[in-house]
């Protein structure tokens, strides 16, 4: 089987947890690398064997040697960098979220289209060995129709600052950041129905609360104290057609007493405990039963939801599978954002 050759198009802290699952596929030969910062690419392209280093990333896709990029950038460039890749005839795994803006993701959308290349959106949850567990039940009818999910990533102290506290950058702050991850999983494992109505709220009453001393949290390259333009926290209701709906809240910044991780779904026949670990609920013998299945990563396995998540990507590439986070579904996750972000400003609910 011939090897599938890797640019990876931007070298910050989320670029890591791709070069180490694409160094872990035998499938695969990272072939370029790409930043804005030239002495940040050459030490992942001497880490990982990579033979061209570029920092202008239309220098990386005209190299012919190139079948696919992952893309690993700033939010704000997701679109036009993933859209140049696909019209130079790669196929792209594209960092979440898929872009910023409806109109964006519409016209990766149309390149997908005309180019004929695919593009995987990196709902790097999807891929987590306890979903895969849980999707076998869903997909076995164990829990029914779902019909209602409920999710919540609350960091008390945790705004990563540098671009992701730069809404022109970012498009956004916990909502877009972490909360695409909540809402996109929950959607997933419902079927993906059609959104009909969203209605939400953001608050910006704390910031980014550098003031705070004793307390170590994870700050990117370029943070700086001084600036920060994101919501603290958002919360959001999100009904669908079929008569389903999500609740879901995240926070960068919140006086909680603690961190806290929870998502779970609800269906006629079973209801599920996905964070912070699996276990199954449902009724046998009119008895209430609670099943903890025996996994070696009952909780969300960072790192290793990345391997699989590549290794989709890969398979995909190769033509043995297709991708289960189309651009469409890239697509559709966008709009339900911004029409959170457009509920929060008009202090309306917004209708599809």
């Amino acid at each position: 089987m011939s090897k599938v050759k890797i640019g990876v198009i931007g070298c910050g802290s989320i670029s890591e947890c791709h070069f180490q699952a694409y160094q872990n596929n035998p499938n695969v030969q990272v072939v370029a690398v790409c930043d804005l910062k030239e002495d940040r690419a050459r030490e992942k392209a001497e880490k990982y064997n990579a033979s061209h280093v570029y920092t202008d990333y239309h220098e990386l896709l005209a190299n012919t040697e190139v079948d696919a990029v992952s893309v690993c950038t700033w939010n704000n460039t997701h679109a036009e960098i993933s859209i140049a890749a696909l019209r130079a005839g790669k196929n792209v795994l594209c960092e979440k979220p898929l872009c910023k803006t409806v109109d964006e993701a519409l016209q990766v959308e149309q390149a997908v289209r005309e180019t004929g290349k695919f593009l995987q959106v990196g709902y790097v949850r999807r891929h987590a060995s306890n979903i895969s567990v849980l999707k076998k039940f869903i997909d076995a009818g164990d829990l029914g129709e779902i019909y209602f999910a409920k999710a919540s990533l609350i960091r008390r102290l945790g705004n990563p600052g540098g671009w992701f506290a730069d809404k022109e950058r970012s498009g956004g702050g916990p909502l877009i950041d972490i909360g695409v991850h909540v809402i996109d999983l929950c959607w997933y494992l419902m079927g993906r129905p059609k959104v009909k109505s969203v209605s939400g709220n953001t608050y910006n009453k704390l910031g980014n609360r550098s003031n705070i001393e004793h307390f170590d949290f994870y700050q990117a390259a370029d943070y700086d104290a001084s600036f920060n333009t994101v919501e603290d926290m958002a919360n959001a209701l999100i009904r669908f057609e079929n008569g389903a709906s999500i609740m879901v809240d995240v926070s960068f910044s919140l006086h909680a007493k603690k961190e806290s991780s929870q998502i779970n779904i609800y269906g006629d026949k079973g209801g599920a405990e996905i964070e912070p670990e699996l276990s199954i609920v449902t009724e046998r013998h009119n008895t209430i039963i609670n099943i903890d299945p025996q996994i070696t990563s009952p909780g969300f396995d960072f790192q290793g939801a990345f391997n699989n998540e590549i290794n989709h990507f890969v398979d995909s590439c190769l033509g043995i599978i297709e991708t289960n986070c189309p651009v469409e579904d890239g697509v559709e996750m966008i709009k339900i954002l911004n029409a959170v972000y457009k509920s929060a400003a008009e202090g309306i609910e917004i209708h599809f």
